[in-house]
């Protein structure tokens, strides 16, 4: 699952340094951090000493996965980004939910 979550956070940063993404600042800084926060709370879950608190940041990577798709439907729908590479990053963060 840590793994999936690192390739997504790669992903999103190479796609956010071309094209609209990389001049759109906002929406460019927006997806990288949710992205990132998906990858750093199941690192978190993970550090911690209970199985409650595990839960309880998977629980927010949940919430990180479903903003890093809303930004993902913005970028394309914007045209920053190919319908290819939105359908596979998209199933990406499904596999990682």
């Amino acid at each position: 699952m840590a793994e999936s979550a690192r390739a997504i956070v790669k992903t999103v940063y190479l796609l956010s340094q071309e094209g609209g993404l990389r001049r759109d600042l906002d929406l460019r800084s927006q997806i990288r951090r949710s992205a990132t926060s998906i990858m750093a709370n199941i690192a978190e879950g993970q550090g911690r000493r209970t199985d409650k608190d595990f839960a309880q940041f998977l629980n927010i990577s949940l919430g990180s996965i479903a903003e890093t798709k809303s930004h993902l439907y913005i970028a394309f729908d914007l045209d920053y980004i190919s319908e290819e590479l939105f359908d596979n990053i998209y199933k990406s963060l499904d596999e990682v939910g």
